[in-house]
C-alpha cells in the first residue's frame, strides 16, 4: 500500500469517526433546543442538499484545481461546521451551517471529500485489487463510524457524572468535530498523488466517452438515494427514540454494533464480487436488507426491531465498495473524479426531500412509515440496476461473459 493510500485511509477513518457521533447527536441536540421532528428532518434535508451541490462542484473541478487543494478546502468547511453548530442555537443560523457545511446525518459517506478520495484511491489499483482497495476504504470508514457512534454516549456520561448541562456536553462534541477537521487537514497536506491526465496531457475537467453510462447510473443511484433519505441514521435514531423510548446511551451502543457488522461485510463483499461479479453482488445483498427495513415497523418489541436492524446492517452496505469499484472500472482514468462526483451526488441531492417528509411522517405517527417507503424504493432500484447493467462488465469480468 502506498503512502498516499495510507493517508487517505487514515483521513477516511478520522472523518467517519466524526460522522458517527454527529449523526446520532445532531437530532438529540436539536430536540434539546426544542425543535420538532419535522424541523429535524428539514435540517437533514438542507444538509444533504448543500452537501450534494458541493460534491458536484468538487468532482467537476477536482482535476482542474487539484484534488489535494479541494480536500484541504473541504477540511476548512469541516472545522467551520463544528464551530457553527457549537456556537449557534437558533433556527436560521443552524440551517445555514447545515447548507454550507460538512455535517453528515446519514451515517454513510456522501460528502464533498468523496470524489477526490475515490479518484486518488482508484489510481493505485486495478481489477480485483481495486475492489479490495475500496473494501478496505469502506471497512476503515465503517469501523471508525461505529466507534464514533459509541462516543455519542459521552455527553450523557459527562452530564451525569460531571454535572454539566446536557446542552453544554453536546456542544463540546461538535467542538471535537471541528478539531477532527484539523487532523484531517494535516493528513491531506502530505498527499503526493497527481491527477490522472487525458491522452493529450491536459487534465480532464469532466466526463467524456463514458458520459451515457455515468448518467444512467446516476439516475438509478438517485432512486436508491431517495429511498435512503427516508432512513438516514439521524432519523432512524429518532424513530427508535420515539417508538421505543430508547436512551441516547443505548442508541450509541446499538449503532456501534451496526457499524461493526457493516464494516466486516465489506470484506465479504469483495470475496462475493470475485465470484459472481460486482453488479450481482450489489443487488443480491441489497434486496434482503431492504426487506428487513420494511419489516422493522411491524415489530412490537424492541429486541425484534434491533435484530432486524443488525441483520440489515450486515447486508445493506455491501454495495458500497462494489459500487465504487464498478463506477471506477467502467470509465476511463481521466473521467474518474467527475464520475465519482456525478454518481455520488444523488446520494445527497435526490435524498433532499426524503428526510423532511420522513420527519413529518414521524411527527404524525411512530409506526415507521418512512422505513416502509424507503425499503420499497430501494427494492425498485435493485431490480432496475440488475436489468440495465447485468451485461455491462468491468475489464476483470469480461472473460467470464
Amino acid at each position: 500500500m502506498s503512502g498516499d493510500s495510507r493517508r487517505l485511509l487514515a483521513a477516511r477513518g478520522v472523518r467517519a469517526f466524526g460522522d458517527g457521533f454527529v449523526s446520532l447527536l445532531l437530532p438529540a441536540y436539536l430536540l434539546e433546543l426544542g425543535w420538532t421532528p419535522f424541523q429535524v428532518g428539514l435540517m437533514a434535508t438542507t444538509t444533504l442538499l448543500g452537501s450534494g451541490l458541493l460534491t458536484l462542484a468538487a468532482g467537476l473541478l477536482g482535476q482542474r484545481l487539484g484534488h489535494r487543494r479541494l480536500l484541504l478546502a473541504a477540511t476548512g468547511l469541516m472545522v467551520a461546521s463544528g464551530l457553527g453548530v457549537a456556537s449557534f442555537s437558533t433556527f436560521w443560523p443552524l440551517m445555514l451551517v447545515a447548507f454550507v457545511g460538512t455535517l453528515n446525518p446519514s451515517g454513510v459517506d456522501t460528502s464533498v471529500f468523496l470524489p477526490a478520495e475515490h479518484a486518488l484511491l482508484a489510481q493505485g489499483a486495478e481489477g480485483k485489487a481495486r475492489t479490495v482497495a475500496f473494501a478496505r476504504y469502506s471497512l476503515v470508514g465503517s469501523l471508525s463510524a461505529a466507534a464514533g457512534a459509541l462516543a455519542a454516549a459521552l455527553p450523557a456520561f459527562f452530564s451525569r457524572q460531571g454535572g454539566l448541562e446536557m446542552r453544554t456536553s453536546l456542544q463540546g462534541m461538535f467542538l471535537l468535530y471541528a478539531l477532527l477537521g484539523i487532523a484531517v487537514a494535516i493528513l491531506y497536506r502530505g498527499l503526493r498523488t497527481q491527477a490522472a491526465n487525458t491522452p493529450d496531457g491536459e487534465p480532464s475537467a469532466g466526463l467524456g466517452p463514458s458520459r451515457r453510462r455515468v448518467y444512467l447510473l446516476a439516475a438509478l443511484f438517485s432512486l436508491d438515494a431517495l429511498g435512503g433519505g427516508f432512513v438516514v441514521q439521524s432519523l432512524l435514531a429518532l424513530w427508535l427514540y420515539q417508538r421505543f423510548g430508547l436512551s441516547l446511551e443505548a442508541a450509541a451502543s446499538i449503532f456501534f454494533w451496526t457499524g461493526v457488522l457493516t464494516a466486516f461485510s465489506y470484506l465479504v463483499a469483495a470475496r462475493i464480487a470475485d465470484r459472481i461479479g460486482l453488479v450481482r453482488t450489489m443487488v443480491y445483498t441489497h434486496l434482503p436488507s431492504s426487506l428487513c427495513l420494511m419489516a422493522m415497523p411491524f415489530c412490537r418489541e424492541l429486541a425484534w426491531a434491533i435484530g432486524l436492524l443488525l441483520l440489515r446492517s450486515a447486508l445493506s452496505q455491501m454495495d458500497v465498495p462494489t459500487r465504487s469499484s464498478y463506477v471506477m472500472a467502467i470509465v476511463t482514468p481521466a473521467e474518474r473524479g467527475a464520475a465519482a462526483s456525478v454518481t455520488s451526488v444523488p446520494r445527497s441531492l435526490a435524498a433532499t426531500a426524503s428526510p423532511a417528509l420522513a420527519g413529518y411522517l414521524l411527527g404524525l405517527s411512530s409506526f415507521g412509515w418512512p422505513l416502509v417507503v424507503g425499503g420499497a424504493l430501494k427494492i425498485v432500484y435493485d431490480l432496475l440496476l440488475l436489468a440495465m447493467f447485468r451485461r455491462v462488465h468491468p475489464p476483470e469480468e469480461r472473460s467470464r461473459g
